[in-house]
């Protein structure tokens, strides 16, 4: 049996996500995450790469298709990887929700709350937000 501890986040073609229905569904959980941790529509769609009217069809429920590239697709499955890094770590909802919006005071983040340091829409920002959240949990790459 393969161990499957320690992979990073992977979405490629051979994945439910396949196709533009499960595209949709990958901006559709990405964009509720982000709404959860009170993202704005400038916020989300910087860091989502994508339009604010496919953002907002993915809040709404009616975005049903979306051709996504690479990167696009994963930065959503980044934004789920960090969410699911979050609600590892704490178990008080208020912490799960508020936690991006909080400032940090680790060297990477400065003072910084995460989402300020992903907003910008940098690829490499979102992944070592990623990384310093997920090490949190105990977690090594």
């Amino acid at each position: 049996m393969k161990n499957h501890s320690n992979t990073k986040p992977n979405l490629t073609a051979d994945t439910p996500l396949d196709g533009k229905s499960g595209m949709a569904t990958a901006v559709k959980i990405a964009a509720r995450i982000l709404c959860s941790w009170g993202a704005s529509y400038d916020q989300a769609t910087n860091i989502l790469r994508i339009s604010r009217s496919v953002y907002a069809n993915a809040l709404n429920g009616s975005l049903q298709e979306v051709k996504l590239d690479k990167d696009q697709l994963s930065r959503a499955a980044m934004v789920a990887s960090i969410h699911g890094s979050i609600r590892t770590i704490f178990s008080n909802p208020e912490n799960v929700t508020g936690f991006m919006r909080m400032s940090n005071n680790n060297d990477f983040f400065d003072g910084r709350s995460p989402m300020d340091v992903i907003s910008d829409g940098n690829f490499i920002s979102l992944y070592e937000t990623f990384r310093r959240i997920d090490g949190l949990r105990g977690a090594a790459w």
